[in-house]
Formats: C-alpha cells, sequence, structure tokens
C-alpha cells in the first residue's frame, strides 16, 4: 500500500499511526496532523446513474427502478439529490413499462395500433429494451 500525502500540507511524509474503526491512521512529520485514509467504496458504473435518472423523470419510483436497474433505491434518491433533478409533476396516471427482447420489440412495433395515442420512450438495457409508454392527453 502507498502511502498518501498529508491533506492538510500535502507534504509526502507520513508515518502510521495507529487504527481506528478499523481504518489505518497517518500522522504527517510535517505538521503532526492526524487524518485517516478515505474509505475506497463500491463505484456504480455511471450507465446505471444515467438511466435510474432518465427513469426517475419520466415518473417512475425510486423502488420500481431498483427494481429493474437492480441498484439501491436509495442510491437513486442519492443521485437524484446530487445532480438536483426535479421531481416530475403529479399527473392522475403514471407511466406503464415493458423491459423487452429485441424479437419482442420488433413484434410489437409492427402493429399499428400499439403505437398509436400514446407516448412512447425506447431506452437500452443491458441486452434487452425498456419501453416507457403513456397516455398523450388525459381526458378529464
Amino acid at each position: 500500500m502507498e502511502k498518501p500525502f498529508c491533506p492538510k500540507c500535502n507534504h509526502p511524509k507520513v508515518v502510521k499511526s495507529g487504527i481506528v474503526g478499523g481504518r489505518q491512521r497517518f500522522k504527517c512529520k510535517k505538521c503532526n496532523y492526524h487524518f485517516s485514509v478515505n474509505k475506497i467504496g463500491k463505484g456504480i458504473d455511471s450507465y446505471y446513474v444515467v438511466k435510474a435518472l432518465q427513469l426517475y423523470v419520466e415518473g417512475i419510483s425510486f423502488r420500481e427502478i431498483e427494481r429493474i436497474l437492480g441498484v439501491s433505491h436509495v442510491s437513486v434518491m442519492n443521485w437524484v439529490r446530487q445532480y438536483k433533478i426535479k421531481a416530475p409533476e403529479q399527473y392522475d396516471y403514471r407511466p406503464t413499462y415493458k423491459v423487452l427482447s429485441h424479437a419482442e420489440l420488433v413484434k410489437f412495433m409492427t402493429s399499428k395500433e400499439n403505437l398509436q395515442g400514446s407516448g412512447m420512450l425506447l431506452t437500452e438495457l443491458g441486452d434487452k429494451f425498456m419501453m416507457i409508454k403513456w397516455e398523450r392527453f388525459k381526458n378529464s
């Protein structure tokens, strides 16, 4: 393991100074500052962050996004906060979604009645495709 630089004075001369909370502590030889190295967390591919935010903007709930992408709903909430994404307007209806293979998608798109009277968003989801569909106009 390579020794870190002091976060206070950026000096390279640091020595080990015990373990606190299961993490190695260091002491800077120049300014006598004690610090712990940051814990390296499990990183999530930015592909899933973008997909989760797209789904959120389309009105899909945090829990549904968790089920679709396999990413914690808490992570999705944190990303929404981090990137300052505005909550979608509340409508009287919710979008419906389907996860389809390429063959299923082609079959669905060839039927004219499936394409009329509603808006649709298609997005790639790994080796499958997600179709989000909602009514274009809501009758009062």
